[in-house]
C-alpha cells in the first residue's frame, strides 16, 4: 500500500511551481475560444522508495550577481537560475554542472525598492525574481521585479518567441548567449502586466491558469493561459489581499489556492473556480513561502520567527512546527514528500528535516555562505541533490545526499 501511495504521489508531482527569493536591492526583511493544450511532458519513471538520506558532499558553481531563485524542469536535466542583479536567466545542465545558455535581458531604467530603508530607488526594470514552467516545460514564466509584470520565454523552441513591440503589447528584448560560442539569438517576449513588484508565480496542473503575487500592489493576479495565441496569457482576475503577499500554493484536487500574506499573519484562501477570496486562515507572523504535499498538508516558512510549520489545509490547524536558523526563506519538498529543505538567509545555513507524522526531525544543518535564498531538488534512484542559490555571492551550492 505504501508503494502504491508513493507512485501516486509522483504522478501528482509538479502540479504547481514556485521557486524562491526576495528582490530589489537588499532582501525582504521582516480567451479566446481555442483548445488550450495542457502539459505534455510524460511523468517521470517511478523512483525507488527510500526512507532516509545521508549527506555526502557539497559543490559550488558560479552563477551571477544577485541570484534569487532556481527551478528544475520536470525531467531534472536543466536548472534555471533567476539572476536579479545580473538581469538574466542561466540555464545549467544538471549532469555537467555547466551553463548551457544565458537569456540576457536588455536593461531599461525603472524604479526599484530599498528593503532596508523602505523607500524607492533608481534601478532597472528587467530583474528576474521567480519563475514557473507551464505547458510541459515549454514556457518559462519569469517575474520582473521592477517591470510590473511577467514574461513568457519559450525555452525549448526559441523560434516561438516572436513578439514585436506595439502600441497594444509591451515587450522586452532578450538575447540568448551560448558560453564558449560566438552564436547569439535575439527576440522580444511579451510583458504581461500584473501588478507592482511581482514575486512568486504558480500554476494549475492543467496549465490553464497562472497566479502571480504582487508585493507592492497587495494583490494576486490570475492569468488565463493559451499557448496557441500570443501573448500566451491574459489577466482575468485580481485578488486583493490585506497586506504584502508572497508565497502561493495551488491545490488542484480541492480547487483552492493559498496565498501567504508575508506582511501579516494569515493565508488567503482563493477559489479556483471563481478566482475570488473565500476565506482567511489565521497563522503565525510573516508567512513567506508555502508548499503542499498530496495529503492535504501545507508547509510554511515563517521568515521573522525562524520557524517552519505543517498545517492541515482543510481545518487550518497548525499540526507541528520546528525552529530553523534565522530567516527561513524558500522551502522545497523531496519527491516522496518525506523531507523538507529550508534556506536560512541571514544565518547562511540550509536546514534539512525529515517529515514524520507529528514532527519535523532534523537531518542536517549545512553551512551555505552568501545568504542562501532559493532551492530546488534533483533526484535519481540513488541520490538527491539540493541546488541552492546564494544572493550576495552569486553562487549555487549543490548538496548531495545518498538515499537509504
Amino acid at each position: 500500500m505504501q508503494s502504491l501511495f508513493f507512485l501516486l504521489s509522483l504522478a501528482l508531482l509538479g502540479s504547481n511551481c514556485q521557486s524562491s527569493g526576495s528582490a530589489g536591492t537588499p532582501p525582504e526583511d521582516t480567451l479566446v475560444k481555442k483548445t488550450v493544450r495542457t502539459d505534455t511532458v510524460p511523468p517521470p519513471a517511478p523512483l525507488k522508495p527510500y526512507t532516509n538520506i545521508e549527506y555526502l558532499k557539497k559543490e559550488i558553481l558560479t552563477a551571477a550577481g544577485g541570484t534569487k531563485s532556481v527551478i528544475f524542469n520536470s525531467s531534472g536535466t536543466k536548472l534555471y537560475a533567476m539572476n536579479l542583479e545580473g538581469m538574466s536567466v542561466y540555464e545549467f545542465d544538471q549532469a555537467s554542472r555547466k551553463i548551457s545558455r544565458e537569456f540576457k535581458f536588455t536593461p531599461t531604467r525603472g524604479m526599484g525598492w530599498d528593503y532596508n530603508k523602505s523607500r524607492p530607488i533608481a534601478s532597472f526594470q528587467e530583474k528576474p525574481v521567480e519563475a514557473c514552467f507551464s505547458h510541459g516545460d515549454e514556457i518559462l514564466w519569469v517575474s520582473l521585479h521592477n517591470a510590473d509584470g511577467i514574461v513568457p520565454i519559450w525555452v525549448n523552441d526559441i523560434t516561438k518567441n516572436t513578439g514585436r513591440p506595439s502600441a497594444e503589447q509591451k515587450t522586452k528584448p532578450v538575447t540568448v548567449l551560448y558560453p564558449g560560442s560566438a552564436k547569439k539569438d535575439s527576440f522580444h517576449v511579451p510583458l504581461i502586466e500584473t501588478g507592482k513588484t511581482p514575486k512568486v508565480i504558480a500554476r494549475t496542473a492543467d496549465s490553464k491558469h497562472l497566479l502571480v503575487s504582487n508585493w507592492h500592489s497587495r494583490t494576486t493576479s490570475v492569468l488565463a493561459l493559451d499557448n496557441t495565441s500570443y501573448p500566451f496569457g491574459k489577466v482575468i482576475s485580481e485578488v486583493p489581499v490585506s497586506a504584502i503577499p508572497r508565497g502561493v500554493a495551488v491545490d488542484d484536487k480541492n480547487g483552492k489556492s493559498y496565498i501567504a500574506i508575508m506582511g501579516g499573519s494569515s493565508l488567503n484562501v482563493v477559489s479556483n473556480s471563481t478566482w475570488k477570496s473565500e476565506s482567511i486562515m489565521n497563522v503565525w507572523s510573516s508567512p513567506r513561502h508555502i508548499v503542499m504535499d498530496t495529503s492535504g498538508r501545507l508547509f510554511v516558512s515563517y521568515n521573522s520567527l525562524g520557524t517552519i510549520a505543517c498545517i492541515d489545509a482543510a481545518t487550518g490547524n497548525q499540526l507541528f512546527t520546528a525552529k530553523t536558523h534565522a530567516q527561513p526563506r524558500t522551502i522545497v519538498l523531496s519527491k516522496n514528500y518525506k523531507f523538507i529543505f529550508v534556506t536560512c538567509y541571514t544565518s547562511d545555513y540550509v536546514d534539512v528535516y525529515k517529515i514524520n507524522n507529528d514532527n519535523f526531525e532534523k537531518v542536517a544543518s549545512l553551512p551555505c555562505g552568501g545568504h542562501p535564498v532559493g532551492v530546488d531538488i534533483y533526484e535519481n534512484n540513488e541520490t538527491l541533490e539540493a541546488w541552492v542559490c546564494s544572493y550576495s555571492s552569486g553562487s549555487i551550492s549543490i548538496y548531495s545526499f545518498k538515499k537509504k
